[in-house]
């Protein structure tokens, strides 16, 4: 039941990045109030979810460390992507930037350890799986179109950028079996992977996202502030429900 629910939750993951064909001309309001919610999902997962049920289940030490190495990947991985970007050669037989292939290469990994998130929480009961599974679709419907956007800048046509990042996109799925395969023991996954995941949750909220907002909203930073607000209490009432 919580492999078919993991998968599940991969699947529809994977199925979000067809949506940047359907609106990546509308740069509304909405969609940055969509961003300021999924800030505050992301931290509400990683604070009100993720992190105490690692330190319930396991040694403090480990899973402060786990946290932060996952805080610390994800600004290798950002730091490597731009030096990467900033001696790009522009010039290829297909006029594509190299910067689409990174783009691809980076989603490669961030959808498996995406699924993977999925796997393990829905390992630690369907309510905690619930709600990993809404932070990472509420962050990955701003990113979907972010990437979908590069793709098509740096050269690509719109049916091939489509048909990249929903193939890139599979990759959950794969990660969200991970777990279950590989019979991994749940004190393990609660002190190692999880405090990672949720690193990588602070990571992503508190230096891409935020910044976004505070460069893209010049004005109702009331309503973007409850925006959040209202983030964080979707994750503390699925955390009371369950």
């Amino acid at each position: 039941m919580a492999l078919l629910a993991a998968v599940a939750s991969a699947v529809a993951i994977s199925l979000i990045s067809l949506i940047g064909i359907l609106i990546i001309n509308q740069r509304s309001k909405k969609v940055f109030l969509l961003v300021s919610f999924a800030v505050g999902a992301l931290f509400g997962d990683a604070f009100i979810h993720i992190i105490p049920e690692a330190f319930a289940n396991g040694e403090n030490s480990l899973v402060s460390a786990s946290i932060l190495v996952g805080i610390m990947s994800f600004l290798a991985l950002e730091k490597f992507l731009r030096w990467r970007h900033s001696h790009g050669d522009y010039s290829n037989t297909e006029n594509i930037h190299p910067v689409a292939w990174l783009n691809l290469i980076s989603d490669f990994f961030h959808n498996f350890f995406d699924g993977i998130a999925i796997g393990v929480s829905y390992l630690l009961g369907f309510p905690l799986g619930v709600a990993t599974t809404l932070a990472i679709i509420l962050h990955e419907i701003p990113q979907e179109l972010g990437d979908y956007a590069i793709l098509i800048t740096s050269g690509m046509k719109k049916r091939t950028a489509l048909i990249y990042n929903f193939l890139i996109s599979l990759t959950a799925i794969v990660g969200a079996t991970i777990p279950f395969v590989l019979e991994i023991r749940t004190p393990d996954i609660e002190s190692m992977i999880l405090p990672f995941v949720a690193g990588g949750f602070i990571y992503i909220a508190g230096t891409d996202l935020l910044p976004m907002i505070h460069e893209k909203v010049r004005k109702e930073e009331i309503k973007h502030f409850l925006a959040i607000v209202v983030g964080m209490l979707f994750m503390l009432l699925l955390k009371t429900v369950g």
